[in-house]
Formats: C-alpha cells, structure tokens, sequence
C-alpha cells in the first residue's frame, strides 16, 4: 500500500523500494533528500539489530522513519503526511528513529 502511494503521488522527490545501501536493504530510500523508511511488523524480535542498522545509516547521513505496519493500514494518509513533514523539515520529526512519536 506505502509503495503505491510513494510511486504514485507527487510528493516531489522520488523513492526507491528495496534499496540496498552499504550492507542493508532499505524498504523504501529518498535518496536525493537520504531519508530511509522502514515498515516494521512483528517479525522484528531484535531492537538490538534495528539499533545498529539505524545507526549505521544515521553516520552516514541517512534519516531513518520507522513506521508500524499496522500505521500503513489503519492510517496510510497520516503516514504520507508524516513523510511530507519529513520530507519538508527533518527537525519537525523529533525522534529520526520514531522512539518517542
């Protein structure tokens, strides 16, 4: 559904989906304004791993989105507007890894 709506909408720059970056793949990668959105289910048991991923993006100047899956389906237009606001103004987002939100 996320796909669909980055691919079709005009949201300005474009997105990749399943980007492999250095040793990852990214779900979906802005690489123009490097801004990497991860959709997260419950198949992720290691926060440890999430953890280093993100901070292995974060010093290499990537910003990571993390959203629940269940955000896409129950609520997919807050979380487009969500990457709009990312888009336009990373500091609006308070917590580049979705800790605090």
């Amino acid at each position: 559904m996320l796909w669909a709506e980055l691919r079709h909408r005009a949201l300005g720059p474009r997105f990749r989906r399943q980007d492999p970056l250095g040793p990852y793949i990214a779900d979906f990668s802005c690489r123009s304004e490097r801004i990497i959105i991860e959709v997260d289910d419950d198949s992720h048991t290691d926060p440890d791993a999430d953890r280093r991923r993100d901070e292995w993006f974060l010093s290499r100047g990537w910003f990571v989105l993390r959203i629940d899956d269940l955000e896409v389906l129950e609520a997919l237009d807050e979380t487009i507007d969500l990457i709009i606001r990312t888009i336009a103004d990373r500091d609006s987002i308070k917590d580049p890894l979705n800790r605090e939100q």
